[in-house]
C-alpha cells in the first residue's frame, strides 16, 4: 500500500468507514483467509465494491447482528479471519452475549467491525450513538480494542489485522472528510502507542477522533505558555502501559478525551492502570459523556459535549487553576 499525499487525503475525505472498505477491497487479494459478514450495513462499511470484486469472500446476513456474530463464528471455526460489520451501537449491545461467548470465550478469530460510533450518525440520534461500546468490549476477556485517530491509520490498523491471530474490536468514529492526523507513512503496532507531541505541563491521552481536537487543544494551550504531551492510544485494550508509565507520573495533570462514556472507558482504563501503578498519580481529568446527548451535526456534538479542541483547552486551563 502506497502512503502518498495524494492518497492520504482520499482517504481522509472517505472517512473512517469509507476507507476500511477500500483498505479491506486493497488487501483482498493477499488475504487468502478473508472474510467480511455485514449486517446490511454493505455501503456503510464501504464494502460496496468489494462485495461485488470478491463476491466469495463476502456474505449479508441481513439486520440480525446475533446471527451476524453466530455466522462469523462458524466461518472463524473453519479457519477464515473474519471482518463483522454493524454500527457500533448494534454489534456492541444486540450481539453483546454471542461477542462475549464466541470472541472472548472462545476466542475465535473474528474481528468485530464497529461503524459509526461515537456520533458518527449525527441527526439519528441516542437510538443511533455508540457511545457505550468501548466499556462493554473492555469488560470482555481476551477482547482486543482498537480505535484508529483517522483514515489513514484505519487503514494501518486494518493491515495489522489481517496479520493478527485473535478477537478484535475495531471501533470506526468519526465522519467524512476525517481531519488529518498522519501527513505521511509511519510505523504502526497493535499495543504500543504513539506519543505526537511533548510537554511537561499536561499529558492528553485521546483515542480515535479524539487525537486530531487533542492535538489541536495542545496548541491552543501552548499559546498560553502550557506545554502538553499528546499520546495517541490507538489501541485501548490492551493499554501500553509503558508509556503510561513515562509520561502520566512527573506532569501537573493527565487528561484522557474519548468520543464515548466515561465510565468503563479510556479514562476508567487509564485510571485504573495508573492507581495499580503504586507510583504518585497526577491531578486528572476525564473527558468524555456521562449522559446522553441532544442529536445533531458531527461539530455540533463534539461542541455540545465539550469534545471539540476549544472546549478541551478551556477545560485543562480551568483544572490547572484549581490545582
Amino acid at each position: 500500500m502506497e502512503y502518498n499525499r495524494i492518497q492520504l487525503r482520499t482517504w481522509s475525505m472517505l472517512g473512517k468507514r469509507g476507507t476500511f472498505g477500500s483498505a479491506l477491497t486493497e488487501f483482498a487479494p493477499i488475504a487468502d483467509n478473508l472474510m467480511a459478514v455485514s449486517a446490511d450495513f454493505t455501503r456503510s462499511s464501504g464494502l460496496e465494491r468489494y462485495s461485488k470484486v470478491y463476491s466469495d469472500k463476502f456474505l449479508n446476513v441481513g439486520i440480525a447482528e446475533q446471527n451476524l456474530i453466530g455466522v462469523s463464528s462458524g466461518l472463524a471455526s473453519e479457519g477464515y479471519n473474519v471482518f463483522a460489520t454493524s454500527f457500533a451501537a448494534f454489534i456492541a449491545t444486540r450481539s453483546y452475549e454471542q461477542v462475549k461467548i464466541h470472541c472472548g470465550y472462545m476466542q475465535h478469530n473474528i474481528k468485530v467491525v464497529g461503524l459509526a460510533a461515537g456520533f458518527g450518525v449525527q441527526q439519528q440520534g441516542n437510538t443511533h450513538y455508540g457511545l457505550d461500546d468501548i466499556c462493554l468490549m473492555r469488560a470482555i476477556p481476551n477482547m482486543t480494542i482498537v480505535s484508529p485517530a483517522d483514515s489513514t491509520e484505519v487503514v494501518k490498523a486494518t493491515e495489522a489485522l489481517l496479520n493478527f491471530e485473535g478477537p478484535v474490536y475495531l471501533r470506526l468514529c468519526g465522519e467524512t472528510n476525517d481531519p488529518m492526523v498522519y501527513k505521511s507513512d509511519y510505523d504502526f503496532e497493535i499495543g504500543k502507542a504513539i506519543t505526537l507531541c511533548e510537554g511537561v505541563d499536561v499529558t492528553i491521552v485521546s483515542t480515535g477522533t479524539m487525537v486530531y481536537q487533542s492535538l489541536q487543544a495542545a496548541k491552543k494551550l501552548a499559546e498560553q505558555g502550557i506545554e502538553c504531551t499528546v499520546i495517541n492510544m490507538h489501541t485501548i485494550k490492551p493499554l501500553d502501559t509503558n508509556v503510561l508509565a513515562k509520561y502520566c507520573h512527573d506532569c501537573k495533570l493527565v487528561v484522557t478525551c474519548e468520543e464515548g462514556f466515561v465510565s468503563g472507558g479510556l479514562g476508567a482504563a487509564v485510571a485504573e492502570t495508573l492507581v495499580q501503578s503504586g507510583k504518585k498519580i497526577p491531578q486528572m481529568l476525564l473527558l468524555g459523556l456521562t449522559d446522553f446527548p441532544h442529536a445533531g451535526s458531527y461539530k455540533y456534538m463534539l461542541a455540545q459535549t465539550g469534545l471539540d479542541a476549544q472546549h478541551i483547552a478551556e477545560k485543562i486551563q480551568n483544572k490547572l487553576a484549581d490545582i
